[in-house]
């Protein structure tokens, strides 16, 4: 298999055209990792596995509720010395999957390295009716309730670093492209954001089988395209996608980098060479991996 194209499982005939030059079958499969990530299943278990052996090394984290309803609560992994910096996390899960239990394994080295690292808990898209709405709404509260809460478990409001992937490097875009002035905070409340693996623009996953279980509209593909927005962004960014990636994970983050570029603003672009899109969040858990050494670098944090 070729780091840009799917395994065929026969020959078939192309069908029309539905996005650049894709047909119907070859999107769907663009917007499903599944295709190009045949061990995918491998490392799920793998992640499970390592956080829960984190969990013993770590201690079980502090729990902190951000919202009203139960899953509208955050993880957060203590470092030892006070007033540290804070980096964010916002697991994927192709926005139906995931809780904050299973990334316990990425704190490790933040937490040697000196910084708190804080896991959200947000609603699916199931639960939310097909809406992505009330989950970037929920990013963007918790965002907001860290800011104005970092003294609870000794953090440095003024330090808040926001990290992700995948789905919820789509939720990140649109929370660095928020007008945090309606919330009363300041436009650079994140002071970096390391974004792995997303979707920053929803028109072309708006045609993909995706929208079977997400009820996109004109407003949603408009107010939650990160791309659109960049009028509102505050935030220096770097940009990461593996070679390994399909191909319109790839095009989107290499296009939203070009994009922030041409806007004048701060952004660094990363290629994980040889790495599918779930081995590059495994690189985030070591501080020499492509992730880890980003955002610790970003954060000016030493490798550990």
């Amino acid at each position: 298999m070729s780091a840009m194209t799917a395994p065929a499982a026969s020959a078939r005939i192309k069908g029309p055209i539905v996005w650049l030059n894709m047909d119907q079958q070859e999107l769907d499969d663009a917007y499903d990792q599944a295709a190009y990530a045949p061990n995918r299943e491998q490392l799920g278990k793998r992640r499970l596995a390592n956080s829960a052996a984190a969990r013993l090394r770590l201690g079980q984290p502090l729990r902190f509720a951000y919202g009203p309803t139960a899953i509208e609560g955050l993880d957060v992994y203590r470092a030892e010395k006070p007033n540290a910096p804070v980096a964010i996390f916002v697991h994927g899960g192709a926005w139906r999957n995931g809780q904050a239990s299973e990334f316990t394994y990425l704190a490790e080295p933040f937490v040697h390295a000196g910084a708190h690292f804080v896991v959200l808990d947000f609603s699916n898209v199931d639960n939310a009716g097909g809406s992505l709405f009330p989950m970037v709404e929920q990013v963007r509260r918790a965002v907001g309730w860290i800011y104005r809460n970092a003294d609870k478990f000794g953090g440095d409001r003024n330090r808040l670093h926001l990290v992700s992937h995948s789905s919820g490097s789509h939720l990140s875009g649109c929370t660095v492209t928020h007008d945090w002035a309606r919330d009363g905070l300041p436009l650079d409340v994140l002071k970096g954001a390391t974004l792995s693996s997303g979707m920053y623009d929803l028109k072309p996953v708006r045609l993909s089988k995706r929208s079977k279980y997400v009820t996109f509209t004109d407003e949603m593909e408009e107010e939650l395209s990160a791309i659109r927005h960049l009028d509102r962004l505050h935030t220096p960014l770097v940009l990461s996608h593996g070679t390994y990636e399909t191909p319109e994970f790839q095009r989107q983050t290499r296009e939203f980098a070009a994009a922030v570029k041409a806007a004048g603003k701060p952004v660094e672009l990363l290629v994980g060479e040889g790495y599918n899109h779930f081995e590059m969040l495994e690189t985030l858990a070591n501080p020499y991996g492509l992730l880890g050494r980003a955002v610790l670098g970003q954060m000016r944090l030493p490798l550990v």
